[in-house]
């Protein structure tokens, strides 16, 4: 068993030869593969902007993190189980969008087979998560839940996943307005080779967090290869 602040999740992350990974990976300044920092673009204010990304490293959520309830082979065989029975599938065009003051990458148009995946990740592992702590959930409720958002925090230990769930990859902060003014043009000139490529989706990978207090920054444990058959 690891240790109470021990976290894990899975997430989608792109491949590491996906020109994504590298222009991400420098935008947050992390390699969360390799566990180094990377040198930023200079962009005035980037450091900081990134500061909450950059520890959680390039990814899009698909298992919130959570704490293990049993040992970390158990949780590694259950996910090596999801991931041979779910087939590899063309991810849609990435696009920059604003989220709610965050700058991210959204896909641009539906993709039912990432949600399925997402929810595959959540159902599967539920049986492997801890509650969370009464300072979790009080920190989540902040912000104000609804109903429905209540009882997948309940159930599911994180408020916004299967049908509240929606695939994006963090890329700052919430700014501000100028602020956005200022990173939005800079970042649609960083990430545009990158997004111009077509992507699959053949793999899904575990992040790690040794601990939360204080945070340590996530890294890939594993990355896992898709083996259903479409």
């Amino acid at each position: 068993m690891h240790a109470p602040s021990f976290r894990t999740a899975l997430y989608w992350a792109p491949s590491l030869q996906d020109p994504l990974w590298q222009a991400g990976n420098a935008w947050l300044g992390r390699d969360p593969e390799l566990g180094i920092f990377v040198k930023q673009p200079d962009i005035a204010g980037i450091f900081e902007a990134t500061e909450a990304a950059r520890l959680y490293g390039l990814h899009a959520t698909l298992r919130p993190p959570m704490r293990l309830a049993t040992g970390w082979d158990d949780f590694y065989e259950e996910a090596e189980r999801l991931a041979r029975r779910v087939a590899p599938f063309d991810l849609p065009r990435l696009e920059l969008a604003e989220i709610s003051g965050f700058l991210a990458l959204r896909e641009s148009a539906p993709c039912p087979a990432l949600h399925n995946l997402a929810d595959e990740c959540v159902r599967a592992t539920n049986p492997h998560r801890l509650p969370p702590s009464p300072a979790e959930i009080l920190r989540r409720r902040a912000s104000g839940l609804s109903p429905e958002h209540e009882h997948l925090l309940a159930q599911w230990g994180y408020p916004y996943v299967l049908q509240k769930w929606f695939f994006h990859i963090t890329l700052t902060r919430r700014l501000t307005r100028s602020e956005m003014a200022h990173f939005r043009p800079a970042a649609e000139t960083h990430f545009a080779e990158a997004l111009a490529v077509p992507r699959r989706v053949t793999d899904i990978a575990i992040f790690t967090q040794a601990t939360q207090t204080p945070p340590a920054p996530f890294l890939i444990a594993e990355r896992l290869n898709l083996g259903g058959v479409p």
